[in-house]
């Protein structure tokens, strides 16, 4: 029993250790982000500020425009996020469902594709794109998001899908329902955490994404935010630290807020309701 006792406290100082070496970056984040240049040149950091200031974030959206590029941003993340999770969904069932050949090829290579580098990627993209007449548009951004945020949401929806029990739809069959209200009424209420999952997952991405949307868009009315954020830094690689930590507290922000607001339905039971009546 003790030894029992021994070996869940060694789990709980490890979980607690993970979970501060996680924190720590935002935290400093936050205190850098209050703090006046004073305090930001000092030798000796505090963790909280002695005099806490806002003027990190009024000079952040003076010197830059945040609010244009965090617009763009939230475009083009959920805009792929919202074609990944439409086109990955009716895949993922045909590839659980239908397990041929063809089907565990297809997963093999969503899972070799997931090793592939940006470097690699980027410049057939790039040429694809600009025979499209795509580069420097959102529109052509989002289309590398989504070919980019694919195979991982494919690979995703198709272990949820696996979950929910094929006797559940054999049930509806019998019961004289067709194939497309199986689909609506049965299977698809079923998957709503895994699509809202694989949503969330294709959303923070592409909000977070920098390599490709620095490539890509040219002009500074295109350009998202991690790009932007980048100009706070000089040309001598002397970074004005205190907007550049106001501004990225702010980019953060965005996927915090989504990953609370949605967090029950990807936690919550993944068979709730079931059980016929």
């Amino acid at each position: 029993m003790r030894t029992g006792r021994a070996a869940r406290a060694g789990q709980y100082a490890a979980l607690l250790a993970y979970l501060v070496f996680l924190a720590f970056p935002f935290l400093w984040l936050v205190s850098t982000a209050f703090k006046p240049p004073r305090e930001l040149a000092d030798l000796h950091p505090a963790w909280i500020p002695d005099d806490p200031t806002l003027d990190n974030f009024r000079r952040a959206f003076d010197e830059q425009p945040l609010l244009r590029a965090a617009l763009n941003s939230l475009l083009a993340a959920s805009s792929a996020a919202l074609i990944a999770v439409l086109v990955a969904t009716p895949m993922a069932y045909v590839m659980a469902r239908h397990r041929t050949a063809l089907a565990r090829a297809a997963t093999g290579w969503v899972v070799v594709s997931q090793a592939f580098p940006f470097v690699l990627l980027i410049i057939p993209l790039f040429l694809v794109l600009k025979n499209l007449h795509l580069i420097n548009s959102v529109p052509g951004l989002v289309m590398v998001y989504v070919v980019w945020a694919l195979p991982f949401a494919l690979w995703m929806l198709t272990g949820y899908v696996r979950a929910v029990p094929a006797e559940l739809e054999e049930a509806a069959a019998v019961d004289g329902a067709g194939r497309l209200r199986i689909l609506v009424s049965v299977t698809a209420p079923l998957l709503a955490p895994g699509i809202v999952a694989t949503a969330l997952f294709a959303f923070i991405t592409a909000w977070n994404e920098f390599f490709f949307a620095l490539v890509l868009l040219k002009t500074a009315e295109k350009q998202t935010l991690p790009v932007v954020l980048t100009h706070f830094i000089g040309a001598e690689g002397v970074a004005d630290l205190g907007p550049l930590a106001a501004a990225a507290f702010l980019a953060t922000l965005p996927s915090l807020v989504v990953f609370a607001v949605i967090q029950r339905r990807i936690t919550g039971g993944m068979l709730a309701g079931a059980v016929k009546s």
